[in-house]
């Protein structure tokens, strides 16, 4: 039996089809539906589609003996390709759309961003609506746009590229941005591992996602960037778990409040890692982590697209 706390209840979305997993969609979905289905069934967020491939879906989903495949959609095009998709996920049965993660092309205004997402709330009626913040010019005015709005943050924390991570300071700064402004987020790609780590292939310095989430706490009872940033670089894996499992329930709820989830391309992956660092409990080994101190292994989402 796997026991999975209040701490960690959804954050793992499913983003089997992007890099480095690229896992055929034949078997994304029902691997989707085997780990819903499973006894760390808790851990596991929404199974994340890019909307380039919804011609696909149908088929697929028509072959899940009536399954209903809940999504989260990225639209990496931006505002104006939203509506589309829409209209083509009303033509596909057994599909729910929960939430839309959407980027925001060059020479988009925060105005008209903010414009265009009140459209598309309009026509999306309880579909959660994530922005996923450039790292540019735009940045500071996205970040305090989205204080009091229904609309949640995307972060981009890592990639294909070094220069897709975001060093610590950065990192910090976006995560006391939305933690004090009461602004919701989920972060995709460059999250390998549960800890701070470098790369030993590339020599890229990756974020651990056991990190941002204690970075996001002490960001939301007021941390400064300098100590939220001390924190994602901790390579202090039994320190990080321990501060995390002691929270209080309030602490915890305040937590993942702030901080939703993020994408891996193998849900096995962060259960072995979190079993390793004693935050998943499991009563006896089984086919989907082993017990004890384990080896990290690689998780990432990769790019929208």
């Amino acid at each position: 039996m796997t026991v999975i706390s209040p701490l960690l209840v959804g954050l793992c979305d499913d983003a089997a089809l992007f890099p480095p997993g690229n896992a055929p969609l034949a078997n994304a979905v029902p691997d989707h539906f085997g780990h819903e289905r499973s006894d760390h069934a808790a851990l596991v967020g929404l199974f994340v589609f890019p909307a380039p491939r919804l011609g696909e879906l149908p088929a697929i989903v028509a072959e899940q003996d009536g399954q209903t495949l809940a999504i989260s959609l990225t639209v990496p095009a931006g505002t104006a390709a939203v509506p589309a998709a829409l209209e083509q996920l009303r033509t596909i049965d057994g599909v729910v759309l929960v939430a839309i993660e959407i980027g925001v092309p060059e020479g988009q205004s925060a105005a008209e961003l903010f414009a265009a997402l009140d459209e598309i709330a309009a026509t999306a009626t309880g579909v959660e609506l994530f922005v996923e913040v450039p790292r540019d010019a735009r940045r500071p005015e996205i970040l305090a746009g989205l204080a009091g709005t229904p609309y949640a943050a995307k972060f981009r924390t890592g990639g294909i590229v070094a220069t897709a991570y975001p060093d610590e300071a950065e990192l910090a700064a976006a995560i006391r941005a939305v933690a004090t402004a009461g602004v919701r987020f989920k972060a995709t790609a460059g999250l390998h591992h549960a800890v701070r780590n470098t790369d030993p292939d590339t020599g890229f310095e990756q974020h651990g996602f056991l990190n941002v989430m204690l970075a996001t706490h002490q960001a939301a009872v007021g941390a400064d960037v300098e100590e939220i940033a001390a924190t994602l670089a901790d390579r202090d894996g039994t320190s990080l778990a321990e501060n995390l499992a002691g929270l209080s329930a309030e602490a915890v709820d305040a937590l993942r409040a702030n901080f939703l989830s993020f994408g891996t391309c193998s849900i096995s992956d962060p259960l072995t890692e979190l079993v390793g660092l004693g935050l998943v409990l499991q009563s006896s080994a089984g086919p989907s982590a082993p017990k004890g101190p384990v080896a990290l292994t690689s998780i990432d989402e990769g790019p929208l697209a």
